[in-house]
């Protein structure tokens, strides 16, 4: 307890270089939740296109109901489908006319006889998608297969551009917070050289000596995380409304607080280590 006392009577006297590192192990947890919010929406998303029938394969007329039946039974052995849906004739001519049903010219010479039947096929991995596409283009009783290639190659590279530098950029502002704390924790230690002797002469340990800084430090670590994730939080709430409308149709939003609170206490202990240890960096490297 009085370690703690002593630490936050350091942080006290130093205000300027007590805000500079907060600020940088703040700038390193709100790029760091942003990113994870961001990586978490991306998964949201990514789910959200698995869970549609992505791959639609058209039949030719002469295609026989035991030969789509074959097929089907074929495509759902794979343990790369989670599930088809096959349209009829029938289905496909209802469809038509619930979609144009305010247009009576288009509906006036359609039937069900020039419509396709078609096989809706979803997959458990959305990187399956383009390797079913190609197996039922190769089918004799398959017309035509309808497969966003584009849209779902996009998706997923940009999804693991994205996590590749959010991990460099958090890495590169980790060591960034690594060093200025050790320089920050090192300038203190300097600054009360006198206070340290005048503690070893009255036989204090060399512990006893370091713990308030290395508890400062942990300090410096959790302040600095509840204020970058309390602003990467505002920020995601703020644009809620907008990322809303834009994402029509897909789960995001809201984002569970209890959730939010989870990855805050796993920041919180990130943030006590980082603290911890860079400190401890300083501490056994100017308090020998």
């Amino acid at each position: 307890m009085k370690s703690f006392r002593t630490a936050w009577k350091h942080i006290r006297r130093s205000p300027y270089q007590a805000f500079a590192a907060v600020f940088i192990i703040m700038q390193t947890f709100f790029v760091a939740s942003l990113f994870t919010f961001v990586i978490f929406g991306s998964a949201k998303i990514i789910t959200y296109f698995e869970s549609l029938p992505q791959v639609t394969a058209f039949f030719k007329n002469e295609a026989t109901q035991e030969k789509i039946d074959d097929l089907r039974s074929q495509i759902e052995s794979s343990n790369k489908v989670s599930s088809t849906k096959f349209v009829s004739k029938q289905d496909a001519l209802r469809i038509y006319k619930q979609k144009f049903k305010d247009d009576p010219l288009l509906l006036e010479f359609v039937t069900a006889d020039i419509l396709p039947a078609s096989l809706e096929i979803s997959t458990t991995n959305i990187k399956d998608l383009s390797e079913i596409s190609n197996a039922l283009q190769n089918t004799t009783i398959i017309k035509e297969v309808v497969f966003p290639k584009d849209i779902v190659t996009n998706l997923t590279n940009w999804t693991d551009a994205l996590r590749k530098i959010g991990l460099a950029l958090i890495l590169a502002l980790l060591l960034d917070s690594v060093f200025i704390m050790i320089i920050i924790i090192g300038i203190k230690i300097s600054q009360k050289k006198d206070e340290i002797e005048i503690m070893r002469l009255l036989g204090a340990t060399n512990w006893y000596i370091r713990w308030p800084f290395v508890l400062e430090g942990m300090l410096y670590g959790m302040i600095g995380a509840v204020f970058g994730w309390s602003l990467s939080v505002g920020l995601i709430f703020y644009a809620g409304p907008f990322l809303s409308s834009f994402l029509q149709g897909i789960q995001i939003f809201p984002i569970s607080w209890l959730l939010l609170l989870e990855f805050l206490g796993i920041e919180l202990m990130i943030a006590a280590f980082l603290g911890i240890f860079s400190s401890l960096l300083a501490v056994l490297r100017y308090l020998k």
